[in-house]
């Protein structure tokens, strides 16, 4: 439930200040929307309109998470005059189920000219490496393969 903390976490690496949760209520057929602790909605859909579907919310916050590690790093240097962040990836079924294979970010980010602009172009490549290796927690889930438990809450 949003706000609870798990009863179950492994101390040296998780507590009250890296929990997070959410919770996705159903509003209709195929229709969701996903509310943050903070308040904020999303909604979600099923490819029937023009709502994010899961997979593609998914897509986002992998593109979205290394846009923020990205852009943190950079634009110490210089703020990008333009900065797209496009990924794309097949769903596919097999013997491990429904998934996504061949996921790719490529980064289009547009600095100044000058000084700093050269200077945030010098570290373009080694932020977006840092992202995918260490800093971004979306990719990183999802490459290293995170369980995710799914369980009846005992409520009707």
């Amino acid at each position: 439930m949003v706000g609870e903390e798990p009863d179950k976490t492994p101390a040296a690496t998780t507590g009250a200040d890296t929990y997070r949760s959410l919770a996705v209520r159903r509003l209709g057929k195929g229709r969701y929307e996903a509310t943050n602790v903070r308040g904020g909605t999303l909604p979600i859909g099923t490819g029937e309109d023009t709502q994010f579907t899961p997979v593609e919310l998914l897509l986002a916050a992998i593109a979205g998470c290394a846009s923020v590690d990205v852009d943190h790093i950079t634009s110490k240097r210089a703020e990008p005059a333009a900065m797209v962040a496009a990924i794309s990836g097949n769903k596919v079924r097999d013997e491990h189920g429904s998934h996504l294979v061949n996921l790719r970010v490529e980064f289009d980010v547009t600095f100044p000219e000058g000084e700093a602009g050269d200077a945030a172009r010098s570290v373009l490549q080694r932020s977006i490496e840092q992202s995918r290796d260490r800093l971004c927690t979306v990719s990183r889930t999802v490459a290293l393969e995170s369980p995710v438990a799914m369980e009846q809450s005992g409520r009707d």
